[in-house]
C-alpha cells in the first residue's frame, strides 16, 4: 500500500468532479490528490475528464492540459519534459515514475495520481525534497583531490570510465528513494538509495583521492546497512539504474577492507 506524509490528524477525501469537456467523445478519467496548506482543509481527490483527441501521449501532456484549459491551481513540477531532470516524479497508478516518460497506454483507464510516498507536501503534487538533498549533498558529491591540480585535466583510462556506467545516469527524481521501505522508517537516518548510489559513484572513479574517508563515513548503522535488499529502488528506478547493486558494492568494499 503506498502512504503518504499527510498533515496531522488529516485524510484524504473524495474532492471535486470537474465538468466533462464539451462535446469530447474519447474521454480519459484522472484521480488527482489536492492539497494546500492555505486553505486548512484536509487533502482531497478531485477527478478530472480530459480529451484525449487533443491531448499528447504522456502523463505529463495531460496534467499540464488540465491547468491550463481545466484548474488552475493544479501545482506540479516539470521541466525538461525529456526524462533528464526529474522534476516531475510523482506516483502514478501505483509507481513512482516520472510523468514525462510514463505513457498514457502504459496505466489504467481510470488513472491515478500522488505525490511521491512518505514526503512531505508542499501542495498538491510536490513533494518537499529539502531533506532528500542534504542527504545527497552529505555524501561530498564531487571530486576530492590531494595531489596538485594538473594543467588540463584530470585523466582517466576508458576501463576506468566505465566503472561509472550505472552510477552517473542518475536524475535526483526521488523516485528510488521514496519507494523504499527502509526509507521510509529511517529516512531521518538511512540515506536512501539515490544517495548512496551516487556515494558508490565518487567511491569507484579512479580520479578520487578520498575512498577511505568516503567508505568511514557510510560504515554506519543507519546511513548504509538499513538497506535489506528489498529491491522497490531498482524496480521503481525510470532511468533503469539499479541503486541495490550500488548498494552492495559499497558494503563489499567495507568487508574487503577488513579482511
Amino acid at each position: 500500500m503506498v502512504q503518504l506524509t499527510l498533515p496531522k490528524n488529516s485524510r484524504i477525501k473524495t474532492g471535486r468532479t470537474w465538468p466533462k469537456p464539451a462535446g469530447a467523445t474519447n474521454l480519459r478519467k484522472f484521480r488527482i490528490y489536492r492539497w494546500s496548506p492555505e486553505d486548512g482543509e484536509n487533502p482531497r481527490v478531485d477527478t478530472y475528464f480530459v480529451d484525449m483527441d487533443s491531448c499528447g501521449p504522456m502523463i505529463l501532456d495531460a496534467l499540464i492540459k488540465i491547468k491550463n484549459e481545466i484548474d488552475p491551481t493544479l501545482a506540479f513540477r516539470r521541466s525538461c519534459r525529456e526524462g533528464i531532470c526529474g522534476s516531475c516524479a510523482m506516483n502514478i497508478d501505483g509507481v513512482n515514475t516520472l510523468a514525462c516518460t510514463r505513457g498514457l497506454d502504459e496505466v489504467a483507464s481510470e488513472v491515478r495520481v500522488y505525490p511521491l510516498p512518505h514526503m512531505p507536501v508542499v501542495r498538491d503534487l510536490i513533494p518537499d525534497l529539502t531533506h532528500f538533498y542534504a542527504q545527497h549533498a552529505s555524501i561530498k558529491p564531487w571530486l576530492e583531490t590531494k595531489t596538485n591540480e594538473p594543467q588540463k585535466e584530470w585523466r582517466q583510462s576508458i576501463e576506468d570510465r566505465k566503472k561509472l556506467d550505472g552510477l552517473y545516469e542518475c536524475i535526483m527524481c526521488a523516485s528510488c528513494s521514496t519507494a523504499c521501505p527502509s526509507y521510509w522508517w529511517n529516512g531521518d537516518r538511512y540515506l536512501g538509495p539515490a544517495a548512496l548510489l551516487h556515494a558508490q559513484r565518487w567511491i569507484v572513479d579512479s580520479r578520487d583521492e578520498a575512498t577511505g574517508e568516503r567508505l568511514d563515513d557510510l560504515e554506519d548503522p543507519f546511513k548504509l546497512y538499513r538497506c535489506h535488499t528489498i529491491m522497490n529502488c531498482t524496480k521503481t528506478c525510470p532511468k533503469g539504474l539499479n541503486p541495490a547493486k550500488a548498494i552492495a558494492e559499497i558494503k563489499k568494499a567495507l568487508v574487503e577492507r577488513i579482511v
